[in-house]
C-alpha cells in the first residue's frame, strides 16, 4: 500500500513566526514575573477573588513542586531539561509539515514556557510563581505564564495527535471529513 506524501516542511519565515510567538511568550512571562517581584514582597499574598490570590512564591522542583524539597542537585538538572527539550523543540518546529499549524502552536507554547522556566532557574535557583487559585480548603499550587503556555501547549497536542488520529483513520476508510 503507497502513502501519501507528507507535505512540504515549513518555510523558514513560518519557523521564524513560530519562534517568535515563542519569544512573546517568553517576554510576557518574564515582564508578569519581574511585576511580581518588584510589587510583591517574597512570601507576600493579595486577595483578588474568593477562588483567587496573587502570591508571590518560588518553587525549586518542577510541575507541583515535584523535588522542591531535594538538596539542590534538581537546579541544575531542571535547567539541563529544559535547555534539552527546547533545542528539541525547535527542531520539530523546524522539521514539521506545512499544514501542522496546531502541532506548531503547541510546540511554540511550550518552547515558551520552558525557556521562561529556565531563565528563572539561571537566575533565581527557582521559578517565580504568582498565581494561585484556591476553593475552601482545597488549591491548586501556585503557578505562572510560563506554566500555563506549557499545559495550553501539552493539551493542544494531545487534541491535535486526536484529531489527527481521526483523520487518518477516515482516510483509511474512505469516509469523507465532516
Amino acid at each position: 500500500m503507497a502513502t501519501a506524501s507528507p507535505g512540504p516542511m515549513l518555510e523558514r519565515r513560518l519557523i521564524a513566526g513560530w519562534l517568535l510567538l515563542s519569544g512573546l511568550v517568553i517576554a510576557l512571562d518574564q515582564w508578569t514575573k519581574w511585576l511580581v517581584e518588584s510589587l510583591l514582597p517574597f512570601g507576600a499574598s493579595v486577595y483578588v477573588a474568593p477562588v483567587f490570590d496573587l502570591v508571590h512564591v518560588r518553587n525549586t522542583g518542577a510541575a507541583f513542586s515535584f523535588l522542591a524539597g531535594a538538596s539542590g542537585w534538581q537546579r541544575e538538572f531542571f535547567i539541563t531539561i529544559g535547555v534539552i527539550a527546547s533545542i528539541w523543540i525547535v527542531w520539530m518546529i523546524s522539521r514539521a509539515q506545512a499544514g501542522q499549524r496546531a502541532f506548531c502552536l503547541a510546540l511554540s507554547l511550550i518552547l515558551g514556557g520552558a525557556i521562561g522556566n529556565v531563565i528563572d532557574r539561571v537566575r533565581l535557583g527557582a521559578v517565580v510563581d504568582f498565581l494561585h487559585f484556591h476553593w475552601g480548603p482545597y488549591y491548586f499550587p501556585a503557578f505562572n505564564v510560563a506554566d500555563t503556555a506549557i499545559s495550553c501547549g501539552a493539551a493542544l497536542l494531545i487534541i491535535d495527535a486526536f484529531l489527527q488520529g481521526r483523520r487518518e483513520s477516515r482516510a483509511g476508510t474512505g469516509a469523507s471529513p465532516s
